[in-house]
């Protein structure tokens, strides 16, 4: 061997070392932020486990993101005091809503090469009823007043609703007799009185008036529209411009939602706002951050939403009224649901 192929081979010999050490590296610093994320975080709230049901008024349940053992869990606290001890369930969701005694939980199933995801709808002991296959990440998730139906989304391409090159896919099940409308695209969408068709329509974000009639988020043209759906009719009638992720007040006046503001950050650009659905008017809240989420009503007309925390996400409250201040609720939550 002359001394050229000897330089080579002892060059390549090295680089396979270097490589060998940098992917051993990059497997034990996983292994270690993994440890990490199952040990609880001084000043992190306090989780235990025990009995949680969807029957019980007077709870707020969410999904715990803080680091430790039950990271991810569905937990419950007081509804009157969001920030008091965790009760953990043992159940793991991603997305999460529930009411009167049904749950919907979007799950990610963890395989060798990539995760696929499914919706499994909960009884009122958190016992999975019965599941379906996600086309893809969930967003978005909600059950009806009555508990009979719940409704799911999921984004079949692309992880955000900032930019265009998204897709979505939105369901509708009857846990009464597990009647499935799969995709919600498949409805007639009516626009400014007539059928309208075109090939870039997104659903998204439904929310419940009773058990015929919801509104959701329709997409297309480069525009969004808060639409009103009726199950029977298998139609998407719309209503207003620049609305998206909407949630119906309690008394089912009002619709919460995240509006465009012209203006601001293509990456950032909604803020909060309530729509009055008799009038038209729009009320601006007093949450000027930006807001990427399905807001929660609460029994005192208080908005619940998730923004950024330290770890994943925190609940805030703001009046739906326009008055007030952002306060947070409790810090390492997101996917709220508010019981009786």
């Amino acid at each position: 061997m002359n001394l050229r192929t000897r330089t080579r081979v002892l060059v390549l010999l090295v680089a396979v070392l270097l490589l060998g050490g940098v992917g051993t590296g990059a497997v034990l610093y996983a292994a270690d932020r993994g440890a990490e994320r199952d040990q609880a975080q001084p000043g992190g709230p306090s989780v235990h486990t025990g009995e949680v049901s969807l029957s019980r008024g007077g709870q707020l349940l969410f999904r715990n993101m803080a680091w430790g053992p039950h990271r991810d869990e569905i937990t419950s606290v007081p509804a009157d005091r969001p920030d008091a001890p965790r009760t953990a369930s043992g159940v793991q969701c991603l997305r999460f809503h529930a009411a009167a005694g049904t749950g919907v939980c979007l799950q990610a199933v963890h395989g060798a090469l990539s995760d696929t995801y499914r919706t499994v709808i909960l009884d009122d002991h958190l016992h999975e009823q019965r599941s379906f296959p996600a086309a893809g990440i969930p967003t978005r998730a909600r059950v009806s007043p009555s508990g009979h139906l719940a409704a799911w989304t999921v984004f079949v391409s692309g992880d955000s609703y900032a930019g265009t090159n998204f897709s979505t896919r939105t369901s509708i099940v009857d846990v009464r007799d597990w009647n499935l409308r799969e995709n919600l695209e498949d409805f007639t969408v009516v626009k400014d009185g007539h059928p309208y068709q075109a090939h870039d329509i997104n659903i998204w974000g439904v929310t419940f008036a009773d058990d015929t009639t919801f509104y959701a988020t329709v997409a297309t043209a480069g525009q969004t529209h808060l639409v009103r759906g009726d199950l029977g009719a298998r139609t998407l009638t719309t209503l207003h411009d620049n609305v998206e992720c909407p949630s119906l007040s309690p008394d089912g006046t009002r619709v919460a939602y995240k509006k465009r503001v012209p203006g601001l950050s293509a990456d950032s650009p909604w803020r909060l706002y309530v729509l009055d659905l008799a009038t038209g008017v729009e009320t601006a809240t007093a949450e000027h951050r930006n807001i990427d989420d399905q807001a929660l009503w609460t029994s005192d007309g208080t908005l619940l939403y998730a923004l950024p925390g330290d770890y994943g996400a925190d609940l805030w409250s703001v009046p739906a009224d326009g008055s007030g201040s952002p306060q947070r609720a409790t810090t390492a939550a997101v996917a709220p649901a508010r019981l009786g």
